[in-house]
């Protein structure tokens, strides 16, 4: 986990200001990356108490547009956010228990695809998501399901 003091000097060069819940945001994402808005306020109030839902939902937009965080939302998933952002990089996400994990990119530099007509956009970012099942539910469906047959409805993530 970052230090505090590292974080504090993320907000300064990003122009924020330091406050006690841009802190505990920043912290609690450094800890639980591809977390939710509501897991986050969770963590948030551990540490600092009474603090708004509104409150984290402001920090979380500030921090994303200064470039603190990124947002990601996997399809038929909330939003989530995490503080890997100095790289170009993508997500695989279970099916099943909706874990996601971050894969780094073999090209490295965004956008990583080119598309064969561009329509006139200029195309800065390529948001790649990767679909499957992570070794813990494998392992899970093959002990409780001997002919290895994948379940027929994923929980949604």
């Amino acid at each position: 986990m970052q230090d505090r003091q590292a974080l504090v000097q993320q907000l300064g060069e990003a122009g924020m200001r330091v406050t006690a819940p841009r802190l505990a945001v920043l912290e609690v994402l450094a800890e639980h990356p591809h977390s939710t808005a509501d897991v986050v306020a969770r963590g948030v109030r551990e540490q600092l108490g009474a603090v708004s839902t509104q409150t984290v939902y402001d920090v979380l937009r500030s921090c994303t547009e200064n470039g603190l965080l990124r947002s990601i939302e996997p399809a038929g998933s909330a939003v989530r956010y995490e503080t890997r952002t100095a790289d170009n990089h993508h997500h695989l996400v279970c099916r099943t228990c909706g874990e996601i994990v971050d894969i780094d990119c073999v090209v490295g530099q965004a956008p990583c695809l080119v598309p064969d007509d561009d329509h006139g956009y200029t195309i800065d970012e390529a948001e790649v998501t990767f679909w499957g099942q992570c070794p813990r539910c494998r392992a899970a469906a093959s002990n409780s399901n001997p002919s290895n047959v994948k379940p027929s409805t994923p929980k949604p993530v």
